[in-house]
C-alpha cells in the first residue's frame, strides 16, 4: 500500500511540474543577506552591476536561455567562474542585481507589510 501511494505522489508531482512549465508565478525571497535567484515575473528588470549578461560557459547546444537575475556577494561577482556551479548557471547568461535595490525592496516590503495585525498600528486618542 505505502509503494502505491508513494508511485502516486511521484506521478501527481511529475504531472503537476509538467503543467507548471507554462506557469509564470514564482516564489522568491528576496532580502538582504539571502543570496540566489531574482524572479521577476512580469516585473521590470532591476538594476543590475553589469550592462551585458555574463557567462562563463557556452552550452554544448546553443540555443537561446533567457537571462538570469542573481543576487550574490561581490566577492562572487568578481570570481564569477569559481561560483557559478553553486547557482546552476555556468552556462547561462547571467545579472547580477544591485544590493541597493535588493535593500530597497525589503525595506519598502518590510514597511508595507507593518501594523496589518500584527500589533504594530496606530493607538487612537
Amino acid at each position: 500500500m505505502k509503494k502505491k501511494l508513494a508511485l502516486l505522489v511521484v506521478a501527481i508531482g511529475a504531472a503537476g511540474s509538467a503543467l507548471a512549465t507554462d506557469v509564470g508565478v514564482s516564489i522568491s525571497v528576496v532580502q538582504p543577506g539571502v543570496y540566489g535567484r531574482v524572479d521577476i515575473g512580469a516585473a521590470p528588470p532591476p538594476p543590475v552591476v553589469y550592462a551585458e549578461p555574463v557567462i562563463i560557459a557556452q552550452p554544448a547546444v546553443v540555443r537561446y536561455q533567457q537571462p538570469v537575475y542573481l543576487y550574490v556577494p561581490v566577492v562572487q561577482q568578481q570570481h564569477w567562474a569559481q561560483y557559478c556551479g553553486h547557482y546552476g548557471a555556468c552556462s547561462r547568461p547571467v545579472y547580477f542585481v544591485q544590493e541597493t535595490w535588493v535593500k530597497e525592496r525589503w525595506e519598502h516590503d518590510r514597511g508595507r507589510h507593518r501594523g496589518h495585525g500584527h500589533g504594530h498600528g496606530h493607538e487612537k486618542d
